[in-house]
């Protein structure tokens, strides 16, 4: 540190070693001094005539007094101050006049006084470290919206792989265990037409050999290829109908096996049984969107040639916006050729298609809607009388479900309830055109412990939850006779809920939208009318 003193006589200092600003001292106070004590200002001047000695204990004065422009000081003994530590004394400084004849002096106090270039050292660090620091701050920053970008992408796929998790059958396992039992059925019915078969055995030989390269086929394509299975089930379902027409084809004599129920008609006596469910696809919006309805379009007069349609809601639950149309069922395993459309009115998964229509609840009213499928507009709005809506009676662990359409062999249904009925099902049987009602049926089953239903033959059938891998058919009120009353069929489920049920009454299969999932079933009937 350097300090400009002004002087007009030589002078010294004494400064503590370990002191700072503060503890310089004048040594000799005069009647011109401003020193004070603690102070760190140093007298403006101070005047001394001839030679002068400082009082105090080993302290030597001599000073050379003023002569020319400049001077020096003589060496000065050090001494112990009061405080203690060694003073040292400052010397053999030089000085100057100022055109004032104002004697000018510098004097550099050493680090052990105040250590200014340490301090400014340290303040050029600190300046450094601090750019440096807000360079890093900057890069955490971005790695903090990194991070919050990665963990919602973590997040999505944690929720993905649960998902999966809990599905103790997954789509390719299923598929192929499904398949390997179809085969399995049709080596034991091969069997039995080799005993039973009255004529030419040729055909049943060269059926059996198919089945046995059948056989071998799933099994390489099980090792090579777990995603691709439409070729074998298309050959499974060609397999099927020629053995249907062998079985068709056996001697008078041959022991009778059950007829299958024939396809588009009631001749039978209702449902008594149901196959495992065959997962074709997950829906095209993805896991997220568990509520909605499938099926495939029925019409009595081209009953094979009906578009397969899937409508996925918001994920809320309600809303229905968007729907597509696949003209094959091999289009719709794999997302190809689909025609997707919009609509801005759609409520609940009681979706139905007939006839080239989609019907459907408009939004939060009890009015139903016929679409028109070929150009996508509403052809009829009609309000079904009485009808609760808005969640009062939907179905359970399903919302927004208090109108449900189905369809069947006999046309166009709706099930819902009413106040008046106490909230249990009512079932009415509509034009399908018109919209307008039929016919209606009260029945004594409240609809809110219901899990979902479907219509078959003028036959109601009515499920319930028995836990999350299996629903039961449980219920049946029949629109031809009056009668209710009790079943027990076993419906086993890829996930928990159950969101919507649909018949096609040529295929003779439910079509199942389980939390997100398409499920097919076959229906197996009593072949003994009631």
């Amino acid at each position: 540190m350097r300090l400009e003193l002004p002087c007009l006589l030589t002078f010294f200092l004494l400064v503590s070693v370990t002191g700072d600003l503060g503890d310089l001292e004048p040594l000799i106070p005069g009647p011109n001094s401003h020193f004070f004590p603690g102070s760190s200002s140093l007298p403006d001047s101070t005047t001394f005539s001839g030679s002068s000695s400082f009082p105090g204990p080993g302290v030597s004065s001599n000073f050379i007094s003023e002569s020319g422009d400049s001077f020096s000081s003589r060496s000065v003994p050090s001494f112990s101050s009061s405080s203690g530590p060694m003073s040292k004394l400052f010397s053999n400084f030089t000085g100057s006049k100022n055109d004032h004849g104002t004697c000018q002096c510098s004097v550099t106090l050493p680090d052990t006084t105040f250590p200014v270039e340490k301090v400014e050292h340290l303040e050029f660090i600190a300046q450094n470290l601090s750019v440096k620091f807000e360079k890093e701050l900057t890069k955490v920053k971005e790695y903090v919206k990194l991070i919050s970008v990665y963990e919602k992408k973590l997040l999505n796929l944690s929720v993905r792989v649960e998902v999966m998790e809990k599905d103790t059958l997954s789509l390719t396992e299923l598929d192929f265990q499904l398949i390997k039992v179809e085969v399995k059925e049709m080596e034991n019915l091969i069997l039995q037409l080799k005993d039973t078969f009255a004529g030419s055995s040729e055909i049943v030989e060269q059926l059996e050999v198919e089945i046995r390269n059948m056989t071998l086929l799933v099994e390489k394509l099980e090792t090579l290829d777990k995603n691709n299975v439409l070729a074998i089930r298309r050959e499974i379902l060609a397999l099927k109908n020629r053995l249907k027409e062998c079985e068709a084809s056996k001697g008078e004599n041959t022991p009778a096996t059950p007829p299958l129920a024939s396809l588009g008609n009631c001749g039978h006596g209702g449902v008594v049984n149901i196959s495992k469910p065959a997962v074709v696809q997950l829906n095209w919006k993805g896991f997220a969107y568990k509520a909605g309805a499938w099926g495939r379009d029925y019409s009595p007069q081209n009953p094979d040639k009906g578009r397969y349609w899937v409508t996925p809601l918001e994920t809320t639950g309600r809303y229905f916006e968007y729907y597509r149309l696949y003209n094959t069922l091999d289009d719709l395993l794999v997302y190809a050729n689909a025609l997707e459309y919009r609509i801005t009115y759609g409520q609940g998964g009681g979706t139905a298609v007939y006839k080239n229509n989609m019907y459907v609840n408009w939004y939060n009213t009890l009015n139903i809607v016929r679409i028109d499928l070929t150009n996508n507009n509403v052809a009829v709005t009609r309000s079904l009388p009485n009808a609760a809506y808005n969640n009062r009676f939907s179905y359970a662990n399903v919302g927004w479900q208090d109108i449900d359409f189905a369809v069947d062999e006999n046309g166009l249904w709706v099930i819902y309830s009413t106040e008046a009925n106490n909230g249990n099902i009512v079932i009415s049987k509509l034009n399908d055109t018109t919209l307008v009602v039929l016919n209606t049926w009260h029945t004594r089953q409240y609809k809110p412990s219901v899990s979902n239903a479907f219509m078959v033959c003028g036959v109601l059938y009515a499920t319930r939850i028995l836990n999350t891998k299996m629903e039961e058919i449980f219920y049946y009120y029949d629109t031809n006779t009056g009668k209710e009353g009790r079943l027990n069929i076993i419906m086993q489920k890829a996930q928990e809920k159950v969101q919507s049920i649909n018949y096609h009454p040529f295929d003779q299969k439910l079509f199942v939208y389980n939390d997100g999932y398409l499920l097919n079933y076959d229906l197996v009937f009593d072949q003994e009318p009631h």
